[in-house]
């Protein structure tokens, strides 16, 4: 039953979803499907009647009776046969996912028609598709992937369906931030006011599914956790371990599979390592079958020789070392509870990174010599993503000290700074 609009962060239209619905409705058939009243019973827009630019003048900064995506319709949306034929075309293409996904190709389909589909939900997918293809694509994929791991995993019928739904619908919060603010280059690319607005997209989605939906409370849960990391170093809450639920993990380890595939040139081995390079971070129940599809693929390539990698690693070490010193030396002096609180998950990041790169043992060698030619695909990879986490690690640090004096702050900048140059 949905909230009234009062006490409902839907109670006015969010411009952003609203933009992209109404440029969708210039491809696509998006209706009133009830009439539309504000708080005050003033009718705003009629049952039947299409969106357009109007509506959005009409909206603006109006609280409503009900939510605006409760009162749409796209007649032409996205619909069953809409997803069959996503993930057919995405089971036959040549991409990194083909090993993992072909050989549950007849079932993933299956199921795919079965998937019920909340009106809500095929609005912003409907959206979705006409205006962000790509955000289109990414769910369709996590919708294939979280499949796949589920029959892997021996699921019944109902966890397959979860799953899949859990895939699809997962980013549906992230129709509702600035589009500058996306995810197909924040993990990447994005500085960290950008990466602000962006930690809040699943929340959004969990309200959204909970709230608007009659959708499991597990699903919304889940959605809520697909950034979250087993080890307290994700977002939005920074949940580890146990508090992070079943399909959540699952979803997590969906969204960072994809996530380590968006460059070109990927392979799926790229995926594997960006799982496994650091302990306690995923659920390993869910990477398995990823690690096993990519074990049955053509090796990687390395983009330098031995040597090279070899000598990138040690210095990768110094830096590593130099930087866990200066985070020690930064929380002494620390003045405020919040910024003792960062320096301390970043210690404690920066301590699992190492303890992820002395496992593999990288690091177990006579110099840079002692690297294998044959093992220095697979050592780049690691590398690579080492010098991600560097980056995380800033962020993660940033998030957790939030609002400081300016002293606290330069010592953070000053923190920061080092952490950037040894992830360059």
């Amino acid at each position: 039953m949905t909230q009234p609009a009062s006490s409902s962060p839907f109670s006015t239209a969010n411009p952003h979803a609203l933009a992209t619905i109404l440029e969708a409705s210039e491809t696509r058939s998006i209706i009133a499907s009830r009439d539309i009243f504000d708080i005050a019973g003033i009718k705003l827009w009629a049952r039947d009647q299409p969106v357009s630019g109007a509506l959005q003048r009409k909206l603006l900064d109006r609280q409503l009776r009900n939510p605006l995506e409760s009162c749409l319709m796209a007649e032409d949306g996205v619909t069953a046969r809409t997803l069959v034929d996503a993930v057919e075309a995405l089971v036959a293409a040549d991409t990194p996912l083909a090993p993992l996904l072909r050989a549950h190709a007849h079932r993933l389909v299956h199921e795919t028609v079965r998937l019920p589909l909340h009106p809500v939900a095929q609005l912003l997918l409907t959206a979705g598709q006409a205006s962000r293809p790509g955000a289109f694509d990414h769910a369709v994929a996590a919708m294939a992937v979280a499949g796949a791991l589920m029959i892997d995993h021996g699921g019944t019928v109902a966890d397959l369906r979860l799953a899949m739904l859990g895939g699809l619908l997962h980013d549906l919060g992230e129709m509702y931030i600035d589009p500058r603010h996306g995810e197909a280059d924040a993990d990447r690319t994005l500085d960290f006011k950008s990466y602000q607005q962006l930690v809040v997209h699943p929340h959004v989605g969990q309200l959204l599914l909970s709230q608007l939906t009659d959708y499991p409370k597990a699903l919304a849960r889940a959605i809520a956790e697909h950034h979250e990391r087993l080890d307290g170093s994700g977002y939005p809450h920074a949940l580890a371990r146990e508090a992070v639920s079943p399909l959540g993990r699952l979803l997590a380890v969906t969204e960072a599979t994809l996530g380590s595939l968006r460059a070109p040139g990927t392979h799926l081995a790229h995926a594997s390592v960006a799982l496994r390079v650091v302990p306690c971070e995923f659920d390993l129940g869910w990477v398995g079958p990823i690690a096993a599809a990519a074990r049955s693929q053509p090796p990687l390539r390395a983009e330098c020789d031995a040597v090279e990698v070899g000598e990138r690693l040690d210095r990768l070490e110094a830096a590593l070392q130099s930087t866990q010193r200066s985070v020690d030396a930064l929380t002494t002096s620390a003045e405020t509870p919040a910024l003792k609180a960062a320096f301390a998950l970043a210690d404690h990041l920066l301590a699992r990174l190492r303890t992820g790169c002395l496992a593999s043992g990288l690091w177990g060698r006579e110099g840079t010599g002692g690297l294998a030619a044959q093992d220095a695909p697979e050592v780049d990879a690691v590398e690579h993503e080492l010098r991600f986490r560097l980056r995380t690690i800033v962020r993660a640090t940033m998030l957790r000290a939030g609002e400081l004096p300016l002293d606290d702050a330069q010592r953070l900048a000053l923190f920061c700074i080092s952490l950037k140059s040894a992830a360059s």
